[in-house]
């Protein structure tokens, strides 16, 4: 008995062991699984190791079924030479200017050469400058030629209208937008001391907010006040009033130059303890 080989991972040991003991524990769970935990073990680890060793083959695989990119065919495109210039459609030379009045002797400007390229071309004397204007070349004066003035090529606009700008811009399309002086603060104060509820709505109990338009002026004037949406009772026609009677705001500007800008606003009516 004691010469035969004992094999301790049989079930049947594990059972002997934890007899009369609590097998809800997790040794004996463990121990129990222990085969069938290092069988699944094994054969994933192998999985994975082939799988390691046999990407690139496959990646290559995969690279040959896939069609290669199209090759970009490279045309080789020759130009026509330009059609022979006609000498006879060739635009006349300009015509010789006319003599001067005066006598013109040419003057070389100075060009800075070697010593060696110098020429023994001399510029002309005081004494020929108070006969003779100086020119590019010499050339003899007519003494019944009229005086000539070259005119400016082309012709300029004799006088540019000066254009005022009196669009009406939009509220998103303006850099400096319009606003009440004190911003919406002071806007707030205004209304708060100038609006007054309507008799009719405060009885019918109308309360909300009317929806008005109107355009900020250049110099700042409220203009072409509407009412997009009202709520009645009065509301509409105070709200009207209030933004006529407004004080002057900061204008729109555009270019640095103020603008006309639309504005939109709500004006509330709301009853005190609601």
């Amino acid at each position: 008995m004691l010469g035969s080989k004992i094999d301790l991972f049989n079930p049947q040991w594990l059972d002997v062991v934890f007899a009369g003991r609590n097998k809800s524990y997790g040794a004996y769970e463990l121990r129990k699984d222990n085969s069938k935990t290092t069988s699944r073990a094994v054969i994933i680890g192998s999985l994975l190791f082939i799988t390691l060793v046999s990407l690139p083959l496959i990646i290559r695989y995969i690279s040959g079924i896939l069609p290669e990119e199209e090759k970009v065919k490279i045309t080789e495109v020759v130009l026509a030479p330009p059609p022979p210039i006609n000498k006879e459609e060739l635009p006349p030379p300009p015509p010789e200017p006319p003599k001067p009045k005066i006598d013109q002797v040419k003057f070389p400007p100075p060009v800075v050469v070697p010593a060696e390229q110098v020429r023994d071309e001399e510029p002309p004397t005081v004494e020929e400058l108070k006969v003779a204007d100086p020119g590019q070349k010499t050339i003899e004066g007519d003494p019944n030629a009229d005086i000539v003035i070259d005119e400016p090529v082309g012709e300029a606009p004799k006088a540019v209208a000066v254009i005022e700008d009196n669009s009406i811009r939009d509220f998103a399309s303006v850099e400096v937008l319009p606003e009440f002086t004190g911003g919406m603060a002071g806007w707030g104060k205004y209304l708060q001391k100038n609006l007054k509820y309507p008799p009719m709505a405060r009885e019918n109990n109308i309360t909300g907010r009317v929806i008005m338009s109107f355009v900020v002026e250049k110099n700042g004037k409220l203009t072409d006040i509407k009412v997009l949406r009202g709520i009645g009772g009065g509301c509409d026609e105070e709200a009207k009033r209030v933004l006529a009677n407004a004080p002057a705001w900061k204008p729109g500007i555009q270019n640095g130059r103020p603008v006309r800008v639309a504005y939109t606003m709500p004006i509330f009516f709301q009853l005190a303890g609601q």
